[in-house]
């Protein structure tokens, strides 16, 4: 008897939590302009180029509940369309339970000259996303329990109709972006069709995602002369940016700025919404600090870590993560340039 009632209140609590409405957060990273596909549609073929980039971060390696996410894109522009196209992985693990979801995502972009210095590009993303959780390799549930021995292995369980059951989703993205010389301002809307997520017979939209994200490039004068042949002067720049971005309830702010020495990259940022607490908790999350590498073959290495200012503390771990990607070399050199004005937002 008291094992079919604990059997039933579990039900209950996983119903709750997997077939009604539920919030959840998308995975994020930290250098959010090293993974440019995943923050917004519209930079897809951004560089005029192909480019390919890989991502990983790994939140909170000290405890059981840690968070590791790993992502590579690819994009390319296509002058004769004045477009942009991207094709995007990505694979997150999330918690002690290893909820883990793969995205595929296809990408497309135009660009739109506004005047000789000033450019709109708005993006379109389409994402196919499988979301699965290892319900009987990662969880005990009540009818594994051994009443005569509580504390003693446990027994197989297969029983629990339509739980473990991988779930498909089709999500749709939409993105702007404009830009000038020296300054930048974006936004997009990841899951605006609000797919159902419930792992049962229920239905649990994916909240919409809300994401705004600016900058302005400052040029601090020119450096000693590169070493090569170009007779051109080194690169220095201060960049402070913001983005914020809403899921749900959540809401979190990204501000800090970026000093750029050719060719070196340092970056400083604060992570959280201090004054707007969610469910009485204080929404703080983390300093973020990086370092990083333009080099002049087009390839940018970054690595960053956040340093957790939430009650969760410094014991977590906090966050490494880890950014590659290189701009490949432009076949259309030669040819007349689409566009003098350059993408001034960060590599990372």
């Amino acid at each position: 008897m008291l094992r079919s009632q604990v059997y039933l209140v579990f039900i209950s609590v996983v119903g709750l939590f997997l077939g009604t409405k539920a919030f959840a957060q998308d995975p994020q990273y930290s250098q959010y302009y090293a993974a440019p596909l995943y923050l917004n549609p519209a930079f897809a073929g951004s560089e005029l180029t192909g480019r390919i980039g890989f991502n990983y971060r790994n939140q909170w390696p000290s405890i059981d509940a840690q968070f590791t996410t790993f992502s590579a894109f690819y994009d390319t522009y296509l002058p004769d369309y004045n477009s942009g196209v991207g094709l995007m992985v990505m694979q997150d693990t999330q918690g002690a339970a290893k909820l883990r979801s793969t995205t595929i995502s296809g990408i497309y972009s135009y660009e739109l000259k506004i005047s000789d210095k000033a450019f709109f590009r708005p993006g379109f993303q389409a994402s196919y996303i499988r979301r699965e959780i290892g319900f009987y390799e990662n969880l005990i549930f009540a009818n594994q329990i051994n009443p005569n021995d509580p504390f003693g292995p446990t027994l197989p369980s297969t029983d629990i109709p339509g739980l473990g059951e991988p779930v498909n989703m089709l999500s749709l993205t939409l993105g702007g972006l404009f830009f000038t010389e020296d300054f930048w301002v974006g936004f997009s809307a990841h899951h605006v069709n609000q797919p159902n997520q419930s792992f049962i017979d229920g239905d649990s939209p994916l909240p919409a995602k809300y994401s705004v994200h600016a900058g302005y490039r400052i040029p601090l004068g020119e450096g000693s002369l590169r070493g090569d042949f170009t007779h051109m002067r080194k690169q220095r720049y201060f960049t402070p940016t913001v983005n914020y971005k809403r899921q749900g309830q959540f809401e979190q702010l990204d501000v800090g700025a970026y000093f750029y020495v050719e060719p070196i990259v340092f970056g400083v940022w604060y992570r959280g919404l201090p004054y707007k607490p969610v469910e009485e908790q204080s929404n703080r999350d983390a300093v973020v600090m990086m370092v990083g590498l333009n080099l002049l073959n087009g390839l940018n290495v970054g690595y960053s870590f956040d340093y957790t200012v939430s009650q969760l503390g410094i014991q977590s771990g906090g966050a490494h993560e880890l950014s590659l990607s290189w701009t490949l070399p432009n076949n259309h050199q030669g040819e007349p340039r689409r566009r003098d004005t350059l993408l001034p937002c960060p590599k990372f």
